[in-house]
């Protein structure tokens, strides 16, 4: 009986320790990308030559007067037709002066992660109207309510590194209203580092005071800045938008770091061709750093050149493509190549459900954007239906998703012990197997990663489980998560201060 309870309890424990988060984390954020290289050196050469031709020969449209003096004093020439023209020294001179890396901070410093060089991130973005329901199944308009619900839940996805609001609060009809309570909803839900977009300039500076309220004091926020902007400056093809360069204007005003995304859409505001797409998308983008740096050299910006592909047949958006993944691993290629924090967006999934469509488009797009070292990876996470949906039960298997890239990222380390040149002999001169050894339980800890959500189990163990989906599994899990954590970042104090500046409507 002792010797049968010892066995008992030796399972058991074997048991817990697997069950248990392991001591190494095999797959953690931030591994190194750039193994996949859809552009060669000399083609990579071309796009940035033609890129450069563009700016100093077409040049950029629709110049807003303020940032046009910026423009003349930094180098810039006009052409008689209304369009400022970039030389190829101006240019070269921004790429100089750009910032290479900096920190995207959290309000708890222990999340902040840094951009730039190859290292991957993957993180949020997007502006859906409509949430998959989890009762239902079936989609209806986005809230505020559901902006609270997802930034909690996502506060615990450790392969979230930053959160971008994912969807519009469309019961918030005042755009002063809803820019004020987004950013509420994000840094009373999570730490992380956070970023949204303002609709107008005007907003930024009532959106400051609440930021150095929870910051701890007026002028706080500036100094350590957890949130930045998400500004579209250009529009395709090839000219400004005032509202959003008026936007960029408050943005180095206040220090708030920006991203500052070019979404040119193949066959419609950009080339149909991939090569014409990268050259007028990286013209574009270009366009963005100069303006920046001619605000405010060295000003803090990450180069999101977002490569949008439509279905040339019917003109609809076309998130989950094989050329969507080709074209925005070739813009983290072209970005790293320049020495810039590059931005792209993949895993925006074309399907509605969370099925095959949906599993089979997120994966390649992801993965080929982290192999190509996109540093920040937007819209990886929870986005469905082209952009248009956002999914609780998404955000939970992309997590899972996410840490079998990082895997993937991080290879195979070649060393003496990894080898296991004594392991072998020793099976092989033993018991004619691994299992059991040391050698293969320090790879089980340490090598690879084991899922929550991903049924490993043989059919009839399935079957007998209840035969369930992962968007069943999912769905327990977001629900086991949001009823659960209900985190406190903003004290009463701060809370109630906010609320008496600013109308919170939640």
């Amino acid at each position: 009986m002792t010797a049968a309870r010892s066995k008992r309890a030796g399972r058991e424990q074997r048991l817990a320790k697997r069950a248990a988060k392991p001591v190494f984390d095999p797959c953690p954020p931030g591994q190194r990308g750039g193994a996949y290289k859809p552009l060669t050196e000399s083609e990579i050469q071309t796009i940035f030559d033609t890129a450069l031709r563009l700016l100093e020969q077409l040049g950029m449209g629709e110049v807003p007067a303020r940032l046009q003096a910026d423009l003349l004093a930094a180098g810039a020439t006009e052409d008689g037709r209304g369009r400022l023209l970039f030389p190829w020294a101006m240019v070269e001179a921004t790429l100089k002066m750009a910032a290479k890396t900096f920190f995207l901070h959290g309000k708890d410093a222990s999340r902040s992660i840094e951009v730039g060089g190859d290292r991957v991130y993957f993180g949020t973005g997007g502006a859906a109207v409509q949430t998959l329901d989890m009762e239902s199944g079936v989609y209806r308009p986005s809230t505020l309510a559901d902006l609270h619900d997802f930034t909690r839940l996502q506060d615990t996805l450790a392969n979230v590194s930053w959160f971008t609001r994912c969807c519009v609060a469309t019961d918030v009809p005042d755009n002063l209203d809803l820019d004020v309570n987004t950013v509420y909803a994000l840094i009373r839900n999570t730490t992380k580092p956070v970023a949204t977009s303002f609709t107008l300039a005007a907003h930024v500076a009532p959106i400051i005071e609440m930021l150095d309220i929870a910051a701890g004091g007026p002028g706080e926020f500036a100094k350590r800045p957890f949130l930045a902007a998400h500004i579209s400056p250009v529009i395709s093809p090839m000219r400004f938008g005032e509202d959003a360069v008026d936007v960029v204007y408050e943005c180095v005003r206040h220090n708030i770091p920006m991203s500052c995304i070019t979404a040119a859409q193949a066959g419609a505001t950009a080339p149909a061709t991939l090569a014409g797409f990268l050259a007028q998308s990286l013209a574009e983008t270009l366009a963005s750093l100069v303006m920046v740096n001619a605000i405010s050299p060295g000003f803090p910006m990450i180069f999101s050149n977002w490569p949008f592909v439509i279905d040339l047949r019917t003109g609809a958006f076309s998130g989950g493509s094989g050329e969507t993944a080709v074209l925005n691993a070739a813009s983290a290629q072209i970005s790293n190549w320049l020495g810039l924090p590059s931005g792209v967006a993949c895993s925006m999934s074309d399907a509605k459900a969370i099925d095959a469509q949906y599993g089979m488009e997120k994966g390649i797009t992801s993965l080929a954007a982290a192999l190509a070292g996109g540093n920040m990876i937007y819209e990886s996470s929870g986005m469905t239906a082209s952009l248009l949906g956002v999914s609780f039960e998404g955000f939970v298997l992309d997590d899972e998703m996410h840490s079998n890239t990082y895997r993937a990222l991080r290879g195979i380390e070649v060393t003496e012990e990894n080898l296991g040149f004594d392991a072998i002999c020793d099976a092989v001169l033993g018991d004619g197997h691994f299992l059991g050894g040391a050698h293969t339980f320090a790879a089980m800890e340490r090598d690879y990663f084991y899922p929550t959500l991903a049924d490993r189990n043989e059919p009839r163990t399935w079957a007998q489980s209840g035969a369930r989906d992962a968007w069943d599994l999912a769905r327990d899990l977001a629900k086991q998560i949001l009823d659960s954590h209900h985190p406190t970042y903003l004290t009463e104090a701060q809370d109630k201060a906010i609320r008496e500046k600013l109308n919170i409507l939640l």
